[in-house]
């Protein structure tokens, strides 16, 4: 008997699976004191929730997830099915992606700075995500439900829709955005990461946003920072290393004196 997996469920399981593997392997490197942007110590005082928590708020926030992409893909199955037959040109997957990358980073600005300058908004919905203010990798997709639907689940459900991909593309474009998502959120700063040379935005860049002086700045997620630097958001920052071990973003003086 032979048995397949769908790829309306590869789709809709693949980035779980990729999320959990992924932020279990920096987990492990968590412990190289040298990499990190912050002390171990550090995020133990600082952050404001426990981990059992965020696993806890991940799990439901992706379980959400996945029912909005069965119904996705049941109300798309018969537009997608008639644009299988483009997905061995590669010109059509590189446009799908470059759409779905810019549809989930206008939306994703747009609806994060919003949910910053909106005091309501802040207190009770976003500001859950930052209790960490010391960032690790499997609290990527900490968030109150409310936001992982608006923000991340409809982002998501945006790009795939506006980039006509199919759900075998889009098993490969979540996954990727996942990948990079955990990793912006990881704490680390690993020599050789390519994350950290292909993407302006990464953990340092987005570590910034997370203390306390850089709420205001760095909204950009997942992929560029074109959003920051044409509203004016953009903080810059310089990678330092402490005495104690590991490295520290820094914003520019007159930014963290501001």
């Amino acid at each position: 008997m032979e048995f397949s997996l769908s790829d309306e469920l590869l789709g809709t399981v693949m980035p779980i699976v990729v999320y959990w593997v992924y932020s279990g392997l920096y987990m492990m490197f968590g412990s190289y004191d040298n990499y990190r942007l912050h002390s171990r110590q550090d995020e133990h005082d600082k952050n404001l929730v426990t981990k059992p928590t965020v696993v806890k708020g991940v799990l439901l926030q992706q379980a959400v997830q996945a029912v909005v992409a069965i119904i996705l893909f049941k109300v798309t199955g018969d537009d997608t099915a008639a644009t299988t037959g483009e997905r061995s040109s590669f010109i059509v997957l590189a446009r799908q992606f470059f759409i779905a990358m810019a549809v989930l980073d206008t939306w994703q600005y747009m609806m994060h700075r919003y949910m910053h300058q909106n005091k309501f908004l802040y207190r009770h919905i976003h500001s859950q995500h930052h209790r960490l203010i010391v960032p690790y990798a499997f609290g990527a997709l900490y968030n109150h439900p409310a936001e992982g639907l608006l923000l991340d689940t409809v982002g998501g459900a945006l790009s795939f829709l506006l980039s006509g991909m199919s759900p075998h593309t889009s098993i490969f474009f979540f996954s990727f955005a996942t990948i990079k998502t955990v990793d912006d959120h990881c704490g680390l700063w690993l020599p050789g990461n390519p994350f950290h040379l292909l993407f302006s935005n990464n953990s340092a860049y987005h570590d910034i946003h997370h203390q306390r002086y850089g709420t205001k700045y760095n909204f950009s997620q997942p992929f560029f920072v074109v959003w920051d630097r044409v509203l004016g958001t953009h903080m810059p920052y310089s990678l330092q290393k402490r005495a104690e071990g590991g490295l520290e973003a820094r914003p520019a003086k007159e930014y963290k004196e501001s």
